[in-house]
C-alpha cells in the first residue's frame, strides 16, 4: 500500500524507528498523541531542550506529588510522568524509561501510534 492510498483509505502509515534515541521519541510521540489537545501542547513544549529549566522542577514537583497520591488533588499517574519527564536530563533514568516503554509496548501495543521518523 503506498503513503497516497492509506492516506486516501484514512489509514495511518506505520514506520519503524530508525535509532535507540529517535525510538524512544517515536513512542513518546505515540504516547503524547492520546493526550487532550490542551495537554499535548504542554508536554510536547516541556520536551523541547530549551525547557529544560522547567522540566526539571516540574518533573521533581510530580514525582512528589505522586508520592503523596493519598492526598485528593494528588494521583499516582504523577509518579511516571515525572519520571518521564526527568528522564529527558539523566541518563539512567532514560533507561529505567525505555525498558518501561519496551514493556508497555509489549503488553498495550495499541496505546502507541507510530508516526514517521
Amino acid at each position: 500500500m503506498t503513503d497516497r492510498t492509506s492516506y486516501a483509505t484514512g489509514a495511518q502509515p506505520v514506520a519503524q524507528p530508525c535509532t535507540a534515541r529517535t525510538r524512544h521519541d517515536w513512542r513518546l510521540e505515540g504516547l503524547i498523541a492520546h493526550l487532550p489537545k490542551s495537554i499535548r501542547a504542554v508536554v510536547r513544549w516541556l520536551r523541547l531542550p530549551s525547557s529544560k529549566f522547567v522540566r526539571i522542577p516540574a518533573g521533581i514537583l510530580l514525582i512528589a506529588g505522586g508520592v503523596f497520591s493519598i492526598l485528593p488533588f494528588l494521583g499516582i499517574w504523577m509518579l511516571p510522568l515525572g519520571i518521564v519527564l526527568l528522564a529527558e536530563d539523566v541518563p539512567w533514568l532514560r533507561r529505567v524509561t525505555d525498558k518501561g516503554l519496551d514493556w508497555i509496548e509489549r503488553r498495550r501495543p495499541h496505546w502507541f501510534s507510530h508516526p514517521a521518523c
